[in-house]
């Protein structure tokens, strides 16, 4: 890990920690960070479940057709 120092808007990031539950600086921001790396994996698994073609099957061939 490296240090870096930033300004933080201590009024957005205690709003967080009230969402995040966290209670230190570092652990919100660390958690926020993870928060937005997750909700962009969630947003590209509902783009890949809702595309209409994922799951498309051939009903006609599904149960061994009417041989």
């Amino acid at each position: 890990m490296s240090k870096t120092s930033v300004e933080i808007d201590r009024d957005i990031a205690s709003q967080a920690a009230k969402i995040l539950g966290t209670s230190t600086l570092r652990d919100t921001i660390d958690a926020s960070m993870r928060e937005v790396v997750n909700a962009k994996r969630r947003l590209e698994l509902v783009t890949l479940l809702t595309d209409s073609d994922r799951f498309a099957i051939d009903t006609d061939d599904a149960w061994g057709g009417d041989d």
